[in-house]
């Protein structure tokens, strides 16, 4: 066991010795239109990736690929368009759940102010 040990102490040295030597990089100015353009045109392609818009285009007729292909020979300028519009479209829902809450919470005050007897559960204050 005793080899064992030395061996895996060995092994153990050369990985933290090769840990501390100085790996080469390249790094490089990048301009803030490049980096703000790539940003947009990876929302709008995930907005194309979406399931929902995939059925909706095909329900229209519309191959989901030939939207990608377009949106890829789109300019920055454009695609930076098109994603400040998508970014003000409608979610498409209500929070449904959310509303449901805040009726409850509503009427659990008003239950224990005494004002309703919605819950026999609650205990008015009077």
């Amino acid at each position: 066991m005793n080899a064992f040990k030395r061996c895996v102490a060995r092994v153990l040295v050369v990985c933290t010795i090769g840990l501390g030597m100085p790996s080469s990089s390249m790094a490089g100015i990048v301009p803030t239109d490049q980096v703000y353009a790539s940003v947009k045109r990876d929302q709008v392609k995930d907005f194309l990736d979406r399931a929902e818009v995939r059925a909706k285009m095909q329900a229209l007729g519309v191959d989901p690929g030939a939207a990608r292909a377009r949106v890829g020979a789109l300019s920055d300028d454009e695609v930076a368009a098109l994603a400040d519009r998508i970014d003000q479209l409608p979610a498409g829902g209500t929070d449904v759940l959310g509303v449901v809450l805040v009726v409850f919470i509503i009427l659990l005050i008003t239950d224990i102010l005494g004002v309703t007897k919605v819950f026999p559960f609650v205990k008015p204050m009077k």
